[in-house]
């Protein structure tokens, strides 16, 4: 059994700052990929950055410059840094992790999601 458990959504206002957090826990025995999704009422997930074990970032477009994703491999948790956040921010943002556990196969995990409400 894997666990993923996000912490740090909220309200900010245009403009402002929030760093999301995401931990693993369980049965692992190795992580590969990391990631951030988002959902929006109405719309599909989307990927809005993923990190590999060795420190490679994907970002979309639409938060290059603005997000920053960073992981850190001993606790087995990825931070999302977000700045400058404007009102298209606003969704669901969903944790993601490729995880080697004792089914000695990846599978791919995902938090229960945290809220970010970008308003003024």
């Amino acid at each position: 059994q894997v666990q993923l458990v996000e912490s740090g959504g909220g309200l900010v206002q245009p403009g402002g700052s929030l760093r999301l957090s995401c931990t693993a826990s369980g049965n692992i025995f190795t992580i590969n990929t990391m990631g951030w999704y988002r959902q929006a009422p109405g719309k599909q997930r989307d990927l809005v950055a993923d990190i590999t074990s060795g420190g490679s970032t994907n970002y979309a477009d639409s938060v290059k410059d603005r997000f920053t994703i960073s992981r850190d491999n001993a606790k087995n948790t990825v931070y999302l840094q977000m700045s400058s956040l404007k009102p298209e921010d606003t969704a669901v943002y969903y944790c993601n992790a490729a995880v080697l556990s004792s089914r000695m196969y990846f599978a791919p995990y995902w938090g229960q999601g945290t809220q970010v409400t970008v308003s003024s």
